[in-house]
């Protein structure tokens, strides 16, 4: 028969093959104030008029602190083999120093408890954006006792849970935390000061160095120590000395800032070039580079959008598009001389362009560049304006054909080589999406914010399908 009439080949991944969903505990948990919980750096800017659409907040969230039992349930009814959750710093240690609040600790043994009893496999991010509220008022992440607190956290997390859990991520896009939160002010603590965000970028590797030794010094041998990096796939509009130069400056702050220290012991000699009109990087101490240099037993990726910059064109203006919310402060110090371009091809509700061959690309990239080491897609996902129909059933078909072409690169870039263990979908349900409020929905499940009933969207049931048997699953609604 011809080509065209021959059945497809099934898209298929290897048995062990890690299927999971993300959250972090900020976004879903609420009960800000139960247990000895205090404020974090996402409590006070949420409650900081104009910081979040319409007001919103996370002080019930989506209430899975009480919900948890029931969340999990529906994780095992999807088939759900991992799931990707993180700890919150200042329900476990209020001030971010001293002792740890043992009922703050006891929720995230229930839910580990719980995960196990469905045969889902716990993996935990330590640090997902919410500082400690007294840890900001002390200096935040410029200041380098930040680090050393995280090590003293990370080793009291590591001995209650690291009987039971296995796979432990230190830190969450530390790119966020520093540049959106030192830079451009859009998310908490909303510091528009770009020396202040590479400080703190510098301190977020060594709170990521520290934290392995420390969770490596408390817990079973077995046990996986990784990080969860938001790499940028740079591309330039024109292969123009000026636009590759430009690239690169992007490439630096996006990606060897964090990478290069973490996988290679060094910062990239350009990204010092770049920024040296905004710091001198004297807070990098003498013995700092080998801390952050820890061995990784695996490394994370998150995946959305790719990034498209030239040089800086006079005859052009305009608000930056790179995707990283409104600010007039840029996130990205040194570069006033980069341009952001919408990347051609249809959008999410975000904005971003749905480009697969950039998740490929990341992948491949890091299997050069760190070859032998395993790899994890621990974020991939797109928001929607989902509605229920008039039997309250939830048709996300555009979610379904983004994932679709999402796992179809990743399975491309195995075949070519790559080292990829698992892929945990975000996320498991809507939630409180930061600046964003409630307005943008990433979930698999849609939560009804009055109500906080959870249904689970037909890309929930593709992909429990996509998760039971390791066939990718046609682009079709159930």
């Amino acid at each position: 028969m011809p080509d065209s009439e021959k059945p497809a080949t099934p898209v298929t991944f290897p048995p062990t093959f890690l299927w999971g969903a993300a959250t972090s505990a900020y976004q879903i948990e609420g009960a800000i104030r139960e247990d000895g919980r205090t404020p974090s750096i996402w409590d006070t800017f949420s409650h900081t008029p104009g910081k979040t659409s319409d007001g919103d907040h996370g002080d019930i969230a989506v209430d899975h602190y009480h919900r948890y039992r029931d969340d999990v349930a529906l994780m095992a009814e999807l088939g759900l083999s991992a799931y990707r959750f993180s700890v919150s710093w200042s329900r476990v240690q209020p001030t971010g120093r001293g002792p740890a609040v043992q009922k703050g600790l006891d929720f995230y043994r229930r839910l580990v408890d719980e995960l196990l009893s469905h045969g889902i496999k716990p993996a935990i991010t330590l640090y997902h954006w919410d500082l400690p509220q007294d840890l900001e008022d002390a200096g935040g992440w410029p200041a380098r006792d930040t680090a050393h607190r995280f090590a003293e956290y990370a080793r009291i997390v590591g001995e209650a849970l690291g009987d039971r859990v296995e796979q432990w991520m230190t830190l969450n896009e530390p790119w966020c935390v520093a540049f959106l939160g030192y830079a451009s002010g859009v998310h908490a603590p909303g510091r528009t000061e770009p020396e202040a965000a590479l400080r703190a970028a510098h301190h977020l590797n060594l709170a990521h160095g520290l934290g392995t030794s420390a969770l490596r010094s408390v817990m079973p041998a077995r046990n996986t120590v990784s990080v969860s990096l938001n790499s940028a796939a740079v591309r330039t509009v024109s292969q123009d000395p000026a636009d590759l130069a430009a690239g690169r400056k992007i490439d630096d702050l996006a990606n060897g800032v964090f990478h290069g220290p973490m996988l290679h012991g060094a910062y990239p000699e350009s990204l010092f070039k770049a920024t040296a009109s905004v710091t001198d990087w004297s807070y990098v101490l003498d013995g700092d580079l080998p801390l952050i240099n820890q061995p990784l037993d695996a490394l994370g990726l998150n995946y959305y959008t790719p990034a498209l910059v030239s040089a800086a064109r006079e005859e052009t203006s305009g608000p930056r598009a790179d995707g990283h919310g409104s600010s007039a402060h840029s996130p990205w110090p040194g570069a006033n001389d980069v341009m952001f371009h919408q990347t051609p091809g249809d959008r999410t509700q975000m904005g971003w362009t749905i480009d697969p061959t950039g998740l490929h690309d990341l992948l491949m990239r890091y299997t050069r560049e760190a070859p032998g080491l395993p790899l994890y897609i621990t974020e991939n996902g797109a928001a929607y304006d989902d509605k229920p129909d008039p039997d309250g059933r939830i048709h996300d078909a555009e979610r379904i054909s983004y994932l679709h072409g999402h796992l179809t690169a990743l399975r491309r870039a195995m075949e070519d080589g790559a080292d990829v263990r698992g892929y945990f979908l975000w996320s498991l349900m809507d939630n409180f999406e930061w600046s964003f409020g409630y307005s943008k929905r990433f979930g698999a499940v849609y939560v009804d914010y009055t109500t906080l009933a959870r249904t689970p969207k037909s890309s929930a049931h593709w992909y429990a399908q996509m998760a039971r048997t390791g066939v990718l699953p046609p682009v079709a609604e159930d």
